[in-house]
């Protein structure tokens, strides 16, 4: 059996790559939420509160032996440089990147255990990509690329580190920047294949990178992002 961790799984990428894995019986999620918990699941799901922000953030529920662990713990807050604040960039930095630190530190004795784990982190097309009042999002997803190939240079061979830079995603994160027909339809417009990416896509692509399918994949910026970073049509 193999134990997978995702931390936020109530909602979103995180949600639906814990229901994509419950479906293999041979996998256990166990999966973290914050503020809303989860409705019930498949007996091979479980949900553990955890505030990845806390000073002290509860790993508790970590098992001897994990073979895979998802940090799907993210945000969007996208404004203007003059209206961003220090705080801003600590807060964001605190959530995405040295949230992902303390929980793939609190793993790494189980992970090592595997003998063949595999994390698996998030950026964004921003990074390579510049678009404007991205600028707190690009700086902390641009730490977790850079902390991606740190992590699978120091962690090889017995544990693969990749991360998933997707484009806009149909997701409750990105709510106020799909929340009418007429800004759906603008930014399928902007990318190559035309339209929005869906969680299922996204998910598709972590559980591919947790699987033994991608036993030859480390380092790696894997980008789902309808084409948006490599095509200009």
């Amino acid at each position: 059996m193999k134990n997978i961790v995702i931390i936020g799984h109530s909602s979103g990428i995180g949600a639906t790559l814990s229901q994509q894995l419950s479906a293999e019986k041979t996998t256990s999620v166990y999966g973290t939420y914050c503020k809303h918990q989860p409705s019930a699941g498949p007996e091979n799901v479980s949900s553990h509160h955890l505030d990845v922000l806390s000073e002290n953030p509860d790993y508790f529920f970590l098992l001897d032996t994990i073979h895979g662990l998802a940090y799907c713990v993210g945000a969007i807050n996208l404004k203007p440089m003059l209206r961003c604040s220090n705080e801003d960039f600590l807060q964001d930095y605190r959530l995405q990147v040295l949230g992902a630190v303390t929980a793939i530190r609190s793993a790494l004795p189980a992970l090592k255990k595997s003998g063949n784990a595999s994390v698996v982190l998030f950026s964004s097309v921003a990074v390579q990509t510049g678009f404007p009042f991205h600028s707190l999002v690009s700086a902390s997803k641009g730490a977790i690329e850079g902390l991606t190939r740190a992590l699978a240079a120091e962690l090889a061979p017995s544990i693969r580190v990749n991360c998933i830079a997707p484009s806009l995603t149909e997701t409750p994160l990105a709510g106020s920047l799909l929340n009418t027909p007429e800004k759906i339809t603008a930014h399928a417009q902007r990318h190559p294949l035309k339209k929005i990416g869906e969680a299922s896509d996204i998910a598709a692509a972590a559980a591919y990178l947790l699987s033994g399918e991608s036993k030859w994949v480390t380092g790696q910026v894997l980008k789902v992002d309808g084409g948006m970073s490599a095509l200009r049509v």
